[in-house]
């Protein structure tokens, strides 16, 4: 394939999911789709039709191919990795007050959705059923860390560990993931009526979410805060990705794992980091800049990053 070939088949891949954020920052705008419908279509996603899309992927797949130990040990600690290096920079790049959320902004991406819509694009089924898999491992370790570090910056302010804890606990996605490793692994096979009804809900997820993260931007809120956000989006969309699957093809990984770990890296930055800022006292303004810019960035940044892996034939 040429070069500019890559390219398009690349654009192919990438622009779907990034239209459906457009498309939901254009309904918004137009007054077509408003908070209460934002609010309860993100609920109806989080609760019901990713953990079921997330399920019916994973039932269908080939553990022995997408359950990867070496490739979830690694996330696990690149993105350890990531948040120490995000603190340290914060140190010197923002005020003490702001450096939580910078460290936040800066490493936990929204995999959840878009990384997952990134891999459903340009693996299909192996990267749903994969993706889905990493998506334990990311729930786990970025709420974590995202405490230690918002809650180190919050003069007042504690976390319940307990809490925290059965919040993970209860995350209908870690539910839906360790109901259907089990269950995949019996072999037992769920009636074609009940496997397609559940298709066409779980179909749901991906425009709908997609179209409620565009509804949810602010590009008037980007106005403050605008140099501190731009430094935390540029790590968090450049120099993280870069970095982490340079060390990611170091280790050996390449292929659909190391693009699948290149998608949950580039992701733009999670809205659940805003809403953890809001409800700890932090600066929530700072936090909201940071998901809109990373958001409008992923669109260029991921395209490069796939198109650069697809050229070097590594991804």
């Amino acid at each position: 394939m040429t070069l500019l070939g890559t390219f398009l088949h690349t654009l192919e891949t990438t622009l779907p999911v990034f239209a459906m954020v457009f498309i939901g920052l254009g309904l918004r705008r137009l007054g077509w789709i408003d908070t209460n419908f934002i609010n309860t279509a993100s609920a109806l996603v989080f609760r019901a039709t990713l953990p079921t899309l997330v399920f019916l992927s994973i039932v269908r797949a080939d553990l022995d191919t997408t359950l990867n130990p070496a490739l979830l040990g690694f996330f696990v600690a690149a993105t350890l990795a990531s948040f120490l290096f995000c603190w340290l920079w914060a140190i010197r790049a923002a005020p003490t007050i702001d450096r939580g959320v910078y460290v936040q902004g800066a490493f936990r991406g929204n995999c959840g959705i878009v990384g997952l819509a990134l891999a459903a694009s340009l693996y299909g089924d192996f990267g749903l059923s994969a993706g889905g898999l990493l998506l334990g491992v990311v729930i786990i370790s970025y709420n974590a860390l995202s405490v230690v570090v918002l809650t180190a910056y919050q003069p007042g302010q504690t976390a319940s560990w307990g809490r925290i804890l059965g919040d993970i606990g209860r995350n209908p996605l870690i539910l839906a993931v360790v109901i259907a490793v089990p269950f995949a692994w019996s072999g037992l096979q769920l009636p074609n009526w009940l496997m397609t009804s559940g298709d066409y809900f779980a179909s749901l997820t991906l425009p709908l979410a997609l179209m409620c993260i565009g509804g949810t931007l602010s590009l008037s809120a980007m106005r403050t805060d605008h140099k501190l956000a731009i430094s935390a989006s540029v790590m968090k969309m450049v120099t993280l990705p870069v970095l982490c699957t340079f060390a990611a093809w170091l280790a050996g990984f390449e292929g659909r794992e190391l693009g699948l770990m290149f998608l949950f890296f580039a992701s733009p930055t999670a809205a659940a980091s805003f809403v953890m800022v809001k409800a700890l006292g932090g600066n929530d303004r700072l936090a909201a800049n940071i998901v809109a810019l990373t958001t409008l960035m992923a669109s260029v940044t991921v395209t490069a990053g796939v198109f650069v892996l697809r050229t070097a034939g590594v991804a």
